[in-house]
């Protein structure tokens, strides 16, 4: 699972996109603000692509996070600069996911208002250890 997260980790912050096969299954199951719906890997890619052009720059720091069989959470939030006004922008979240041989395949996600974020320290890295224990 750690691995999993390391690889997923770079697509998001590395623009490895190459990884995405590697990392969700053929069709992936989002439960988020756009509702419950059914993508395949390649549109997901193409939605986080657009939202690296959309902010550049944006950082998923995560806070917290555990591993169970096949569930993963996260607590974390997107960090990005507003390209208009120059200002930071956060946003804070909770999401779940679960896998099926070692890939993303359902994902659950909420998220708090912009500008929301987390009192305490993030960690150095997606599957570092928490600073808070």
């Amino acid at each position: 699972m750690r691995d999993l997260f390391d690889r997923w980790e770079r697509v998001w912050h590395e623009g490895e996109f190459d990884l995405v096969p590697d990392c969700v299954g053929p069709h992936y199951i989002r439960h988020d603000e756009l509702g419950d719906r059914t993508v395949t890997r390649e549109a997901y890619a193409a939605e986080i692509a657009k939202v690296q052009e959309e902010r550049p720059g944006i950082r998923v720091v995560v806070y917290d996070h555990s591993f169970g069989g096949n569930r993963a959470w996260f607590r974390f939030a997107f960090k990005w600069t507003d390209q208009k006004t120059g200002k930071p922008v956060t946003r804070a979240g909770m999401q779940s996911y679960r896998t099926e041989g070692g890939k993303l395949v359902e994902t659950w996600i909420a998220l708090q208002s912009l500008g929301s974020t987390w009192p305490d320290t993030p960690q150095e890295h997606w599957t570092s250890s928490p600073a808070i224990k």
